[in-house]
């Protein structure tokens, strides 16, 4: 195993995922949970060190977590930096083998609201590859339900509406006049005007922002939208008031 020591000091996080790499050969990506530091998802910090190799190699003796795998399709592979790595999608379908579900969620979310996967590519990805009993896949089928926020609270925004029997609004609609953008909403209830945004630090803006969200409010009203505003708290906490409230504006 090839290490890397500068001045006695020992190897950094990146350099460790290096040394793996040239270890293990070509075929050798980063995937998992270093793949998903790596990605940038929420929760997953520099501290795993994990590869995927090909199963027809036979796997490698070596100091790290290796992983094999039948299929390593190029649509699967990406490059951070200087490290072949899997994309993001893969690394949610491969953490879905071990990851709690609010680590998926995390990784879920991440990816989505960073632009490095969307929920119809993800099903598309996990048919694909799911086989026959991939572990995790039925987790992840689950999960992907309420995906397409970029947030917790707008996860769970969208799972009140599911199961209170609502019609799934878009997430993340960009709303434009004279080419030029007026405002990107949490969700849009299409074809209906109304308009939901979740906030979770309602009540704590600024002077300039609160200016900011009413001129942002009138401009979507002048189109002829409903604007609703519920906090994270009323989400979780009193959601019989929001799904009232939708139900009221939607009906």
């Amino acid at each position: 195993m090839r290490a890397f020591t500068i001045a006695g000091t020992p190897p950094s996080w990146e350099q460790q995922l290096a040394a793996g790499l040239l270890d293990l050969g070509r075929e050798a990506i980063v995937s998992h949970r270093a793949a998903a530091a790596l990605h940038g998802f929420d929760g997953f910090g520099p501290t795993s060190i994990e590869y995927t190799v090909p199963r027809a190699t036979g796997g490698a003796e070596s100091a790290w977590r290796v992983h094999t795998s039948r299929t390593l399709d190029r649509i699967d592979r990406c490059s951070i930096g200087m490290f072949r790595c899997t994309t993001a999608s893969r690394t949610i379908i491969d953490l879905a083998r071990t990851g709690s579900p609010s680590e998926l969620e995390r990784a879920i979310d991440s990816a989505i609201r960073d632009g490095l996967s969307s929920p119809s590519f993800l099903r598309r990805r996990l048919s694909a590859l799911r086989g026959s009993g991939r572990a995790g896949a039925r987790l992840l089928d689950e999960l992907l339900i309420d995906s397409g926020g970029p947030s917790d609270h707008e996860r769970t925004f969208l799972r009140l509406v599911r199961e209170a029997g609502l019609p799934r609004p878009t997430c993340q609609r960009i709303f434009r006049r004279d080419g030029r953008t007026l405002a990107r909403v949490d969700f849009s209830f299409e074809p209906s005007p109304v308009i939901a945004e979740v906030s979770g630090r309602r009540g704590h803006s600024s002077d300039a922002e609160r200016a900011k969200d009413g001129r942002r409010r009138n401009e979507l009203q002048h189109l002829g939208h409903i604007v609703l505003d519920f906090t994270d708290g009323q989400v979780r906490h009193d959601p019989a008031y929001v799904v009232h409230t939708l139900r009221r504006h939607l009906a």
